[in-house]
C-alpha cells in the first residue's frame, strides 16, 4: 500500500469524524424538543440513502454479480435492532450529559469488542490485550467520575451504547465471507429504521416537527451521519484499521472544543486523566494486533 495512500485514508477518516461530531451536535441542539426515540428513526431514515450508494459503489458486490441475498436474515434483523437500541442509549446520553463527556465514554467499546470476541468468537486473548482492556475500563470509570458529585446515572447511557455498538462490531464477523460489506451494511440499516421506528412508537410516537427550521436541521442530522459511514467506509477500504483506529481517538479532544465553543461546556475534570487512558488502552490492544497479523 503506497504511503500517500495512507495518509489519505487517516485524512477521509478524520473527516468523517468531524460528521460525526456534527451529528452528535445536532442531535444534542434538537433534544430539547424531539425525543432520542424520534431522533434516531429520522437518522437511520436518512441513513439508507448513503448506505445504498456504499453499496453501489462497492467493486465486491458488482464484481459477485449485484448480489442481494444473505443467508443470514435473523443476524441481519438482530444487528439492525442492536443499532436501534445503541443510538436511542447514545442519543439519549448527548442530551442529558456533556457533548465531549458521552462521546468520550463512548469510546469504550473497543474494551467490550475485545470481550464479546472471547464469549462469540471463541478468540484467544492475551495477557497485554487484557491489560490494555483493563486500562481502558480504568479511564472509562474516572471519565463517568463514580463518588463525584457531577456523577449522574446518566452517564451509564453512553456506556451502554458503547457495549451494543461493540456487539455489531464483533457480529459482523459472523455472516460469510462472500458477503459485501456494504450489503450488511444496508440491510442493517433498513431493519434499524423499522427497530427505530418501532421504539419510538413505544416512546409515544412522533411529535410534528415544529419547523422547516428544525426539519432543515433533522435532514442535516441524517446527512452528516450518512457521510461520516460513507467516508469511514471508503477510508477502511484504502487501508487496513490498524493504520486508521489510532488516530480515531483524536475524537476526543474534538468533541470536547465542540461542546465548549457550541454549547459552552468544559467538562476538564471529569475527562482527563480518563480520556487518555481510554486512548492508551485502545492505541496498545491496535498494536498488539498489528504485531500478531504481522
Amino acid at each position: 500500500m503506497p504511503t500517500g495512500s495512507v495518509a489519505l485514508a487517516i485524512g477521509i477518516s478524520l473527516i468523517s469524524l468531524v460528521f460525526f461530531d456534527l451529528m452528535g451536535l445536532i442531535i444534542k441542539r434538537l433534544s430539547t424538543d424531539y425525543s432520542a426515540a424520534e431522533l434516531s428513526a429520522y437518522r437511520n431514515v436518512f441513513g439508507l440513502i448513503p448506505s445504498a450508494i456504499a453499496l453501489w459503489s462497492s467493486q465486491a458486490w458488482h464484481q459477485k454479480g449485484r448480489r442481494l441475498r444473505v443467508r443470514q436474515w435473523g443476524l441481519v434483523a438482530v444487528r439492525g435492532l442492536i443499532v436501534a437500541l445503541a443510538q436511542l442509549m447514545f442519543y439519549l446520553s448527548l442530551g442529558r450529559i456533556a457533548f465531549a463527556s458521552a462521546t468520550t465514554i463512548s469510546y469504550s467499546s473497543g474494551v467490550f469488542m475485545t470481550a464479546f470476541a472471547v464469549l462469540l468468537l471463541g478468540e484467544r486473548v492475551g495477557r497485554l490485550r487484557w491489560i490494555a482492556v483493563i486500562v481502558g475500563f480504568v479511564g472509562v470509570v474516572m471519565v463517568m467520575g463514580p463518588g463525584r458529585d457531577t456523577f449522574s446515572t446518566n452517564s451509564l447511557l453512553p456506556l451502554a451504547a458503547a457495549a451494543l455498538y461493540a456487539l455489531t462490531g464483533v457480529t459482523a464477523r459472523l455472516f460469510d465471507q462472500d458477503v459485501p460489506s456494504a450489503l450488511v451494511n444496508l440491510y442493517s440499516s433498513g431493519y434499524a429504521v423499522i427497530g427505530s421506528v418501532a421504539i419510538a412508537g413505544l416512546f409515544g410516537g412522533f411529535s410534528p416537527v415544529e419547523s422547516l427550521y428544525d426539519l432543515g436541521w433533522i435532514v442535516a442530522m441524517g446527512i452528516a451521519g450518512g457521510i461520516a459511514v460513507l467516508l469511514l467506509m471508503v477510508s477502511y477500504r484504502m487501508t487496513e484499521q490498524s493504520n486508521l483506529a489510532p488516530f480515531s481517538y483524536l475524537g476526543i479532544p474534538m468533541a470536547f472544543v465542540f461542546g465548549w465553543v457550541f454549547f459552552g461546556e468544559a467538562p476538564w475534570q471529569d475527562l482527563f486523566p480518563g480520556a487518555i487512558l481510554i486512548a492508551v488502552g485502545g492505541v496498545l490492544v491496535i498494536w498488539r494486533e498489528s504485531r500478531s497479523n504481522r
